[in-house]
C-alpha cells in the first residue's frame, strides 16, 4: 500500500510539473495555436481511450459504443450550459452522470451476450443514440447544435484527464478491478469461483460510459458548433484502436495509443490523400511485429527508472 502511495505521489507531481512547462509554452507562444488544440485533443483521446480499455482491456468486453456515451455527454452539457447557463462543472458531471446512467441500462440486457455478439449489439446501439439526437430539432438535428460556450481550455482538459487516470488505477486495483480481470481471463471460472459476472461488467460499462460523456462534455465546449457527424461508429473505432494499439488492460497504454494516433493525424494533416493510407501502413507494421500493442500488460510504472526512484524514497 506504501509502495501505491508513493507511486500515486510521484505520477501525481510528475503531472503538475508536466502541466506547468506545458502551459508555460503556451503562455509563451512557443506552442501554437494548432498544437494547442492537438494537446487538448490528445487529452480527451486519453481520457476516451482510458475508459474504453476499462472496458475492453480490463473486463475483456467488447463495446463499439463509446461515440454514443460521448455524443450524450456533449448534448447533455451544451444544453444545460448554453440553454440553462449551469456552471459549466456541473454540466460535465450532469453528462457524465447521463452517459453513464444510459450506460447502466444499455448494459443490463447486453452485457449478457459476449464477443461479436456483443459488439454488434453496442455498435448498434451507438448509431441509435447518434440517429435519434439527428432527430431532435431542440438540439439542432442533422444541422447541428450552435453558439457553444468556449469554456474548454487546457487546464480543464488536463486535470480531468489526471483525475479519471488516477480514478482507472484505483479502480482496477481494487477487489471489484480484480474481479473485472477475473472476467477477462476466464469468465466461466470466475462465476464458478463467486463473482457476480454480469454486476462487475454492468460496473465496468456505467463507469466507462460516464468518463466518455464527461470527455464529450469537453469536447463540445472546445467548439462553437457540435453535429451529429462527429459521433459516428468511425469514431467508435478510431477509439478502439487507441486501445489496441498502446495495449489492452494497460493505462500506460491507453495513454501511448492515444497520443500516437491523434499526434499522427496532426502531423500529416498537410497531407490529406496520404494520411489514411501512412497511418493504416503503421498500424498494419505494428500489428505484425507487436501484436499485444506498445505495452501490453505493463505500466510505466513498473518500469526500473520508477522502481529505482521508490526506492531511493524508501531509503531515504
Amino acid at each position: 500500500m506504501n509502495l501505491l502511495r508513493k507511486n500515486d505521489l510521484i505520477m501525481l507531481v510528475f503531472g503538475i510539473a508536466l502541466f506547468a512547462v506545458l502551459q508555460g509554452l503556451m503562455e509563451e507562444g512557443i506552442i501554437g495555436s494548432f498544437w494547442k488544440l492537438n494537446l487538448m485533443l490528445i487529452g480527451i483521446n486519453i481520457i476516451l481511450s482510458v475508459s474504453l480499455n476499462l472496458i475492453n482491456g480490463y473486463t475483456g468486453q467488447f463495446s463499439l459504443g463509446h461515440a454514443g456515451f460521448m455524443a450524450v455527454g456533449a448534448y447533455v452539457g451544451v444544453v444545460l450550459t448554453t440553454n440553462f447557463h449551469v456552471p459549466f462543472l456541473v454540466a460535465l458531471l450532469a453528462g457524465g452522470a447521463a452517459a453513464g446512467f444510459l450506460g447502466f441500462l444499455i448494459g443490463l440486457p447486453t452485457l449478457r451476450l459476449r464477443g461479436d455478439y456483443l459488439a454488434i449489439a453496442t455498435l448498434g446501439l451507438g448509431e441509435i443514440i447518434r440517429i435519434v439526437i439527428m432527430n431532435i430539432e431542440y438540439v439542432g438535428g442533422a444541422a447541428g447544435f450552435r453558439n457553444i460556450p468556449h469554456y474548454t481550455n487546457f487546464a480543464w482538459v488536463f486535470f480531468v484527464m489526471l483525475f479519471t487516470l488516477f480514478f482507472v488505477k484505483n479502480f482496477v486495483n481494487s477487489s471489484h478491478g480484480r474481479a473485472c480481470i477475473a472476467i477477462r481471463e476466464n469468465e466461466i471460472a470466475a462465476e464458478a469461483m463467486g463473482v457476480n459476472t454480469t454486476k462487475y461488467k454492468v460496473m465496468a460499462f456505467t463507469i466507462g460510459a460516464a468518463f466518455a460523456g464527461i470527455a464529450g462534455g469537453l469536447f463540445a465546449h472546445n467548439y462553437y458548433i457540435i453535429s451529429p457527424a462527429s459521433f459516428t461508429f468511425m469514431q467508435s473505432f478510431i477509439f478502439l484502436i487507441m486501445v489496441v494499439l498502446g495495449g489492452l488492460g494497460s493505462i500506460t497504454g491507453g495513454i501511448a495509443g492515444a497520443f500516437f494516433v491523434t499526434f499522427i493525424s496532426a502531423a500529416l494533416a498537410n497531407w490529406p490523400e496520404y494520411r489514411m493510407i501512412i497511418f493504416a501502413l503503421l498500424l498494419i507494421l505494428l500489428m505484425f511485429y507487436r501484436p499485444q500493442g506498445l505495452f501490453g500488460y505493463v505500466e510505466i510504472t513498473n518500469m526500473g527508472i520508477f522502481r529505482k526512484i521508490l526506492k531511493r524514497g524508501g531509503a531515504a
